[in-house]
């Protein structure tokens, strides 16, 4: 009957519905929890005697950094010497490197400090000397830029001798 005054109960969900949302519930959990177990970091076990794996990885890759520096530094000034970067662009480029070298080795935010801040924090001789006398003088100064070569051998000092 179309008019029919009668309330009808509302539609009832199977109890497989439900199983369903837990099921899907229960998988979603899980899943994190793997994603989290499976990308934490490893513990390193050591016994007392044997030799500590991290120190001796920590020099290599230092080691391996150093290298790769030197090597952008010979980079430019193979740049400069074969006419790709003028003075000025070259003692830029070795700053540049520099910089980068001892933030990524000692993690000193050197590439936006400028040369007083880098004396104010004490660093190392090598680097205030190379920024003062080869790369500062050349990037800012009016008129001819210094040698770019003498510019990569401080360069080179300041890898090889940065603590």
């Amino acid at each position: 009957m179309p008019g029919s005054d009668e309330l009808y109960p509302p539609a009832q969900y199977g109890w497989g519905w439900m199983l369903l949302a837990i099921g899907i519930l229960i998988l979603l959990v899980l899943g994190a929890w793997l994603l989290i177990v499976l990308t934490r970091p490893r513990r390193v076990l050591s016994t007392a005697g044997e030799p500590q794996g991290p120190t001796l990885l920590t020099v290599d890759v230092l080691s391996q950094l150093r290298t790769e520096y030197l090597d952008r530094i010979q980079m430019v000034e193979t740049d400069y010497r074969e006419r790709k970067l003028s003075a000025r662009n070259a003692n830029f480029e070795l700053s540049r490197v520099v910089r980068t070298f001892v933030n990524e080795y000692s993690g000193l935010e050197a590439p936006v400090l400028a040369l007083d801040d880098l004396k104010a924090r004490g660093v190392h001789p090598a680097l205030i000397d190379a920024m003062g006398r080869h790369y500062y003088p050349s990037i800012f100064r009016q008129g001819p830029a210094i040698d770019p070569i003498a510019g990569a051998e401080a360069a080179r000092t300041v890898v090889r001798t940065w603590h």
